[in-house]
C-alpha cells in the first residue's frame, strides 16, 4: 500500500475513530492518543489491508483494542505503583536554596577578591588550595622556596580573607540601599 492510500484511508477515517474512541475514554486527550496508536497499528498491517471488506470496522476493531490495551497497561501501572513503598517525606528544600544563595554570593565575592590580590600571591593560592598541590609542589610550579610558597599563602588568605568580608559588605549596603528606595 502507497503512502498515498493510507492518507487516504486516514482522511476518510480519522474523525470517526476519534469519535468512536471518545465515547469510549470519555477522554479527549486519551481519545487523540487512541487515534494515533490506531493507524500506528493499521500502518504495521497495512498489507492486510487488501482483504479487509470494511476499513472503517477494521479500524474500529483496531481501536477498541487499543483501548483495551491502554486500559490493561494504566491498569497494571497503578496495581504495581500500588505495591511501591509510600513516599518518604520530602524534606523542604528552603534551607538548601538559601545555603545555595549564600554559597553563590559568597563564591563571587572571593572571586571578585581573588582578582584583587597581587599575581604571585593569586598563583600560589589557586595552586595550592584549588589545585591541590603540596607546599613543596607549588614552590616547584613557581620557581620559589617553599618557604616563600608558605609565606605568600598566608598572607593572599588573610588577604582574600578581608576583601571578601569587604564585598559582602559592600554588596549588603547597596541591596540595603536599594529596598530603602523601594
Amino acid at each position: 500500500m502507497d503512502h498515498q492510500l493510507f492518507a487516504d484511508l486516514y482522511d476518510a477515517h480519522a474523525r470517526a475513530v476519534h469519535a468512536h474512541a471518545l465515547r469510549m475514554t470519555a477522554d479527549r486527550a486519551g481519545a487523540e492518543d487512541i487515534v494515533s496508536l490506531t493507524f500506528l497499528e493499521a500502518w504495521r498491517l497495512r498489507e492486510s489491508l487488501d482483504q479487509v471488506a470494511n476499513q472503517r470496522a477494521w479500524l474500529f476493531g483496531i481501536a477498541t483494542n487499543v483501548i483495551r490495551n491502554t486500559r490493561r497497561a494504566a491498569r497494571r501501572h497503578r496495581e504495581a505503583m500500588g505495591r511501591l513503598p509510600p513516599p518518604d517525606t520530602v524534606p523542604d528544600v528552603a534551607d538548601a536554596v538559601v545555603s545555595r544563595i549564600t554559597d553563590t554570593t559568597r563564591a563571587a565575592a572571593a572571586l571578585a577578591a581573588l582578582s584583587r590580590l597581587r599575581r604571585t600571591d593569586r598563583e600560589v593560592l589557586l595552586l595550592y588550595v584549588w589545585s591541590g598541590l603540596s607546599h613543596e609542589e607549588v614552590a616547584q610550579a613557581c620557581g620559589v622556596p617553599a618557604g616563600t610558597v608558605r609565606s605568600r599563602l598566608s598572607r593572599a588568605r588573610a588577604r582574600l580573607h578581608r576583601l571578601t568580608a569587604a564585598h559582602l559588605a559592600e554588596r549588603a549596603a547597596s541591596r540595603t540601599a536599594r529596598e530603602g528606595t523601594l
